[in-house]
């Protein structure tokens, strides 16, 4: 019987990498073989902002995995072309892209400057567009490739007091969705992940989301991601996809559904409607 695991010979980018959920997603997938190429603007760690990309680089290294860090702002092409380039180079293919980078303004609408939604269309829509755009040829060349965008199905909910930031985050599942319909018969799947609960980060703890006894850990998350990037991308593309009834999906019980909680399941979960609960 073969020892080897499922990732062993996949090369993953996981944009916006340096702490928090993709971090996460960048060590998960890394303990299941993957080289992981860890991105963002963050080369050396804060006080306000602990963790940098050469920090999670070397978590997966130290452990005996293969990863390399790059500098990327999502905004700038030639960024997002070095980044791809340097992966190749270093690992000899491309074949999962996680598009995890992401800016965030959870405001009403009449306080939303424009400079703020700006910035989030530039890093959230135009950055999953750039870096999908430069990684699928190398994808499509390898004949096997997945695509995750960490946004929300399209719904129609109203988002009041997240209206700018929901909309670009409905942006890159529009993406999603559209990648998805144009490279089926590519063998690259491109597909949506969202949680359903408030997950422990940045963003819930910076902007007082709840509190711990309502997170839960984003290993939901990262889990989630392992079970799309291991499926065969004909099988599983262009869905817009929440992690809990993924999993459920996949067979998870709710015995290890409750284990992501931070304290242990609550009396009464708070299961958000896509209108916060994530950094993505």
């Amino acid at each position: 019987m073969s020892s080897e695991r499922p990732l062993e010979h996949r090369v993953a980018i996981v944009t916006g990498s340096s702490r928090g959920i993709g971090r996460a997603m960048a060590l998960r997938l890394a303990a299941e073989g993957a080289a992981v190429v860890i991105t963002g603007k963050s080369e050396h760690s804060t006080e306000r902002l602990p963790g940098s990309i050469h920090s999670v680089a070397e978590e997966i290294t130290s452990a005996g995995g293969r990863a390399i860090a790059v500098h990327l702002d999502v905004r700038k092409e030639d960024d997002v072309a070095t980044m791809v380039q340097r992966t190749v180079d270093a690992f000899g293919r491309l074949d999962i892209l996680v598009n995890n980078a992401g800016a965030l303004w959870w405001k009403p609408f009449l306080e939303t400057p424009l400079k703020r939604y700006d910035l989030m269309w530039e890093v959230n829509v135009r950055g999953a567009f750039t870096c999908a755009q430069h990684a699928l040829p190398h994808m499509i060349r390898n004949g096997w490739g997945h695509v995750v965008m960490c946004s929300p199905p399209i719904g129609t909910e109203p988002n009041p007091g997240y209206v700018a930031y929901m909309t670009t985050k409905m942006g890159m599942t529009r993406l999603a969705v559209g990648i998805a319909a144009e490279h089926e018969n590519d063998n690259v799947a491109c597909n949506s992940l969202w949680p359903v609960t408030l997950i422990e980060s940045l963003a819930t703890i910076n902007y007082s989301v709840g509190d711990r006894s309502m997170w839960r850990s984003p290993d939901i998350l990262s889990d989630a991601l392992v079970e799309m990037v291991t499926t065969e991308p004909r099988q599983l593309t262009g869905r817009q996809l929440l992690d809990e009834p993924f999993l459920r999906e996949r067979g998870w019980s709710q015995e290890r559904l409750d284990a992501y909680w931070l304290e242990g399941p609550p009396p009464e979960p708070v299961y958000i409607d896509g209108r916060a609960g994530s950094s993505m």
